[in-house]
């Protein structure tokens, strides 16, 4: 199935094979409409796009003169925009601005920061607009010749051989917030300074860039533009959507944790040095400390100690596919357990550790709580993870399971329901580990989930979570722990 394809009905058709020469042609056409397109929006106030079409139109209808009087409302039409042009030749100068972005903000809520606007120059600024330029998202066309859209499977050949449902679906994926609206500015007078509140909504999590802050002087008659960088390119990052979730019950069973919490993040089995005592049979030699040895006589061990406090985890599964078919739904995944995280460390956080377990470029424990990490760093961990492009599965369950002994809880956040995927649930639950999973996907996704025995107990703890809305199935998550 192409990347990113809706699941095909049986009864449906292959889709015919289009050559690359028209994709190729097609592209190019929409880059240079969008671009056209671009420009104009810059350029005009929506009052100018309004005069420039009907102006347009008067001219196409207008040729005849002795037929219609279409050419008056062209002419009209042109000499406003000439008179709009005119006015517009100089962009303003002399203004510095200065942004004050926030340290982190969060998937679909707004933005509000302050711009600290100051003229430098000897003349008064009046009717100023600011706006935040966004880096361009038309997609390359090597992308746009290897991507296949979700609906493209329900288009006609013509429809498809066009491709605009693919380049609308490429471009709403490669934008991090949708284009801001011009913000307008009161009169700046020479050397004094100015506070302005500009607002921005990201749309997907991780690093948004902002390419420049353009400052524009509108014309008097409200139809034109002239745009100018008044502040360089920033970042911010943003986390991703989390929806409202319970705090569910804390898990009622400590575990030994070898090392204790000096050793509670780290792989091996470290151990945290509390002194030093005589040697009893049985000791391995490895803690023998030799410089008390040399200077008592006697041989002296190091002691170290081990400590008992509750431990959950949080699996991520990351793994979409070769052809990434399960993009979006990871996508969710990733709202999902960033919904999780701060709910599974509200109650007895200061007993508690949280690790979050993942697989990227390679198999990833992030492990909070307890002066380790806090919910906020985990959050910013899973605002810029990548998904894995592969169903190598076993890599992440062979993580989870060398943790499970000293386990007191898991949460699974998983892409599917397979095999591979239930034999990591029952797995914890063989050691003894309350374990509940959610499942991104729809009711077809579940259908192959087993009835009867071990598995079939594993699969009463699941919670399907349908990626258009996740938010109803986090509330009954939250509502069944508490």
């Amino acid at each position: 199935m192409p990347a990113g394809s809706d699941h095909a009905s049986p009864d449906s058709r292959p889709a015919m094979t289009i050559p690359d020469w028209p994709k190729r042609w097609t592209w190019a056409n929409l880059r240079i409409a969008s671009a056209v397109q671009e420009r104009l929006r810059r350029r005009l106030t929506p009052a100018g796009q309004t005069v420039l079409a009907a102006t347009l139109s008067a001219g196409l209808f207008g040729i005849d003169t002795r037929m219609t009087a279409a050419h008056q409302a062209f002419a009209l039409g042109a000499a406003l925009l000439a008179v709009a042009w005119l006015a517009t030749l100089r962009p303003p100068r002399g203004l510095r601005a200065t942004r004050h972005l926030p340290r982190q903000a969060s998937a679909g809520t707004p933005v509000h920061y302050r711009v600290t606007l100051h003229n430098t120059g000897k003349r008064a600024l009046r009717g100023l607009e600011l706006c935040e330029r966004l880096p361009d998202p038309r997609p390359s066309r090597r992308a746009f010749l290897g991507s296949v859209a979700p609906s493209e499977s329900r288009l006609n050949p013509l429809e498809r051989l066009f491709g605009y449902p693919r380049w609308e679906w490429l471009l709403h994926r490669a934008r991090m917030s949708e284009p801001q609206r011009p913000t307008p500015v009161p009169a700046i007078d020479p050397g004094t300074q100015l506070t302005q509140t500009l607002v921005l909504t990201p749309a997907r999590r991780g690093w948004l860039r902002l390419d420049e802050l353009a400052a524009a002087r509108v014309d008097p008659l409200g139809l034109m533009r002239k745009e100018r960088a008044v502040a360089g390119s920033a970042r911010l990052l943003v986390l991703p959507r989390r929806y409202p979730v319970r705090p569910p019950a804390p898990p009622g069973r400590r575990r030994l944790q070898p090392g204790g919490v000096a050793a509670s993040a780290s792989v091996g089995d470290s151990k945290e040095f509390i002194g030093l005592r005589d040697y009893l049979p049985g000791d391995s030699p490895r803690h023998i400390h030799w410089a008390a040895w040399a200077r008592c006589g006697e041989p002296v061990v190091k002691e170290y100690q081990d400590e008992y406090f509750s431990r959950q985890a949080l699996v991520l599964d990351s793994f979409i596919g070769a052809d990434g078919n399960r993009a979006d739904a990871f996508e969710c995944a990733v709202s999902v357990a960033a919904s999780l995280v701060e709910p599974l460390t509200a109650r007895g956080a200061a007993d508690a550790l949280l690790d979050l377990m993942f697989v990227a470029d390679r198999a990833h424990t992030v492990t909070g709580g307890r002066g380790l990490r806090s919910s906020e760093s985990m959050l910013s961990v899973l605002a810029c993870l990548d998904p894995h492009r592969s169903d190598d599965f076993a890599t992440l369950g062979a993580t989870v399971g060398a943790h499970a002994p000293q386990l007191s809880a898991c949460v699974c956040v998983l892409l599917a329901w397979d095999a591979d995927r239930r034999g990591l649930v029952e797995r914890l639950r063989q050691y003894d580990v309350p374990v509940r999973v959610l499942v991104i996907g729809s009711e077809t996704d579940l259908a192959d989930a087993p009835e009867g025995g071990e598995a079939g107990e594993a699969a009463d703890l699941l919670t399907r979570v349908d990626p258009a809305d996740p938010a109803e199935a986090l509330r009954l998550f939250g509502d069944a722990g508490t």
